[in-house]
């Protein structure tokens, strides 16, 4: 008799299902085996996408303050060409070019 296989035998799912969809985001967030992450677990992190890498991780210091405040600001098309026409780091040179203006028309 010949012995012939009838293919792989699909993995058995054990989940329960019914007490998954049963959870709420309070007991996913309190569950002991998938506790919040904080930026040190981020640390040295490579981002990969399809096992390329993509990325660095990259987190402040925890002794250091945010040096800059983010606003909501329009300036004129020109003036953001200009700026962005000089290429990569054209918003640290539009600051720099603020903080120039600033020392010639600051009150004394």
């Amino acid at each position: 008799m010949k012995n012939t296989s009838t293919g792989e035998t699909p993995p058995v799912d054990h989940t329960d299902w019914p007490r998954v969809r049963a959870l709420t985001d309070a007991d996913i967030s309190h569950d002991a085996d998938s506790p919040r992450t904080t930026a040190a677990d981020w640390e040295g992190a490579v981002l990969k996408q399809d096992g390329v890498v993509v990325g660095h991780v990259k987190t402040r210091g925890p002794s250091r303050r945010p040096t800059k405040e983010q606003v909501a600001v329009r300036y004129s098309p020109e003036v953001l060409a200009a700026f962005r026409a000089t290429g990569r780091g054209w918003q640290t040179r539009m600051n720099e070019a603020l903080k120039d203006w600033l020392k010639d028309h600051s009150p004394a």
